[in-house]
């Protein structure tokens, strides 16, 4: 690459690591498959947090969640750490710098209106015309959530993408599509059917076309580009737009080796966070009892959420494959490199479980992680463990820049353009408050090539998986004298973290 290269940066919420055609799932990706063939797959890239706003705050600053202080949800990202973070430093760099999708660098439910635009009682403020600065990002188009528990608002709230959706008055009508269901019966399985709403209308769709729409824009300009495209989907709840909806028979899609729930041979906080009450605004609590909270399914019923999941992924396949054609009609494929990863994933259905929660589970920890175009090898798998905390500094040395002393992320081009290289291991913390249900942990998570330890470091429980001889994650080995010495191995590295973590947590300002 003889100049400074551009970045395209697509990213999914709550989109597993194995849940690609390629990683050997029966799910219809073409295009990332494709992408995976003509690139490198690092196929133990973990989440730096199971998450949205502490992901997504590391993946922009590059600092861990009790560092940036964003060490759950409901928490706001300082805008000076938002700025401070790989965009803006793109930015200050002479890059052009676009957000096109979910942001959640903020709170949007809150207790009390917090002036940003991501809240749902700020947002107003901003008009039609705003497009940033943000967060570092030069120009923003935002889709509010995209998680459609909470139908997209109608003007003068919501924004970017909830005034087109509104379309001049037809929120309530779209929204009426979006709730219908006229699919298969899904069996009672939870927040799953086959929405209504034409896929025209979806907001995977519109991610899509605007992102194409920006490659356009940035296309006519000389400075290089970073574009952060950033589908909501395939978060729950279950509801792919038909005929996406159907693509997947149920009867064909994989089931976890391992679905019921085994409470009784695991730490405490599993079953406490599942049966714990919120300790939140009542209003705010009665959803997160009713939205996180998912009993468990019979197989009949986990194939019909599994095949919904699916319809989502490929529909997000289906606009990234549009996104890359128009990058290579525009002729910027040459110089640009092309990252698909996510936030997190999902449980779906491993251990009797779904969604998301504080059990560090392979299925929502790992993440896809592929990276394309000049300079990157094609048909490479780096199998050592890494973090979705690292894209920020390999950002900054592919563009030629120091990364900061205090960053935490680690760039990832000397594992890709190499086979010298390694890393040892991935970590992820999370400070979950009682707000979640009832219960105050600080989960700390290390994840080797063949171990992954999570301990609770208030109560010091903990688990041991030995992932290579256990890899569905059946026997915690954490008090078995035969794993002392990989006990000890893996808290040495847990004890490897910087100690700049913010002195007292900073307080929520609302939900999520």
């Amino acid at each position: 690459m003889g100049k400074r290269p551009n970045f395209l940066f697509i990213t999914a919420d709550q989109h597993r690591g194995d849940c690609f055609g390629f990683a050997g799932r029966r799910v219809s990706t073409p295009h990332l498959d494709e992408m995976a063939r003509g690139g490198t797959v690092f196929s133990a890239c973990m989440t730096v947090n199971p998450i949205c706003q502490p992901a997504r705050a590391s993946m922009l600053t590059g600092l861990l969640p009790r560092t940036h202080g964003v060490s759950d949800n409901g928490i706001d990202l300082d805008p000076a750490l938002g700025q401070a973070g790989f965009a803006g430093r793109l930015s200050g760099a002479g890059y052009r710098t676009s957000l096109i999708g979910k942001a959640h660098f903020a709170t949007s439910h809150n207790f009390q209106p917090s002036g940003t635009p991501e809240c749902r009682d700020s947002m107003q403020h901003f008009g039609p015309d705003w497009h940033g600065p943000y967060m570092g990002f030069d120009h923003v188009e935002l889709v509010v959530e995209g998680h459609n528990a909470h139908l997209p608002l109608a003007p003068p709230n919501g924004q970017h993408y909830e005034r087109w959706y509104d379309a001049g008055g037809q929120n309530a009508r779209r929204n009426a599509m979006y709730e219908s269901s006229s699919g298969r019966d899904t069996l009672g399985a939870p927040q799953t059917w086959h929405s209504g709403l034409p896929p025209a209308f979806h907001n995977s769709s519109w991610v899509g076309d605007r992102t194409i729409a920006q490659l356009n824009q940035v296309a006519e300009r000389a400075e290089p580009f970073c574009i952060w495209a950033s589908f909501p989907d395939p978060h729950h709840p279950f509801d792919c737009p038909l005929p996406w909806s159907l693509l997947h028979d149920p009867a064909q899609v994989d089931l976890p080796e391992h679905r019921s729930r085994d409470l009784d041979r695991r730490p405490w906080w599993h079953r406490a966070t599942l049966e714990g009450d919120p300790q939140i605004r009542a209003d705010m609590a009665a959803f997160r009892t009713r939205f996180s909270r998912v009993p468990e399914l019979d197989d009949a019923q986990l194939r019909e959420v599994i095949a919904n999941y699916y319809g989502m992924v490929s529909l997000i396949d289906h606009n990234v494959g549009r996104i890359m054609a128009e990058l290579h009609r525009l002729g910027l494929d040459e110089n640009t490199i092309v990252i698909y990863s996510a936030d997190h994933g999902d449980w779906l259905g491993d251990h009797g479980l779904l969604l998301k929660g504080p059990m560090m589970y392979e299925g929502l920890l790992r993440v896809g992680c592929i990276f394309q175009r000049p300079g990157v090898p094609v048909g490479k798998e780096v199998a050592d463990p890494v973090s979705n905390l690292d894209f920020a500094a390999t950002f900054l040395d592919y563009a030629g820049l120091a990364r900061p002393a205090a960053m935490h992320s680690q760039s990832l081009r000397p594992l890709i353009e190499t086979d010298s290289a390694s890393r040892d291991f991935a970590f992820s913390e999370w400070e979950l408050r009682p707000t979640h249900a009832g219960t105050a942990l600080q989960l700390h998570t290390i994840r080797t090539a063949t171990h992954k330890l999570t301990v609770d470091q208030i109560s010091k429980a903990g688990e041991l998986y030995d992932l290579m001889g256990d890899p569905f994650e059946m026997n915690s080995v954490f008090n078995d004298p035969e794993h002392a010495a990989i006990r000890a191995e893996l808290e040495s590295y847990m004890a490897q973290r910087p100690d700049d973590a913010l002195p007292v947590p900073l307080p929520q300002t609302g939900m999520a």
